[in-house]
């Protein structure tokens, strides 16, 4: 299995990939919109906390597409079918999606 990392640690900005930024404001959106969610989630604090590593992640700069897939998994998992938080997942995932080379089947397709 390849470990393939995406530029993009704001050092040096001939090597930023805008794709990255991305990535961390869809991060920011479902971490901001998970702390507003009222409902008491059994697995809430599985879901902060890979969020938090996924920021860390991140803003550390070329983060391996292969753990963010599985932060997202680890995400999706903790939030389940919470609806009013799908559209900031989803938005999360189409971000990491575009990190790939491997294109993902769009939902529909």
């Amino acid at each position: 299995m390849e470990h393939r990392r995406v530029a993009g640690n704001g050092r040096d900005p001939r090597t930023e990939d805008p794709r990255v930024d991305q990535l961390c404001a869809a991060v920011s959106r479902l971490r901001r919109e998970l702390a507003g969610h009222p409902a008491d989630l059994s697995d809430r604090g599985v879901a902060e906390d890979e969020l938090a590593a996924l920021d860390a992640m991140v803003r550390d700069g070329a983060p391996e597409v292969q753990r963010l897939r599985r932060s997202l998994l680890l995400v999706a998992g903790a939030l389940g079918s919470v609806s009013a938080l799908a559209p900031a997942l989803a938005d999360m995932r189409e971000v990491i999606d575009s990190l790939s080379d491997v294109p993902r089947p769009r939902s529909g397709d």
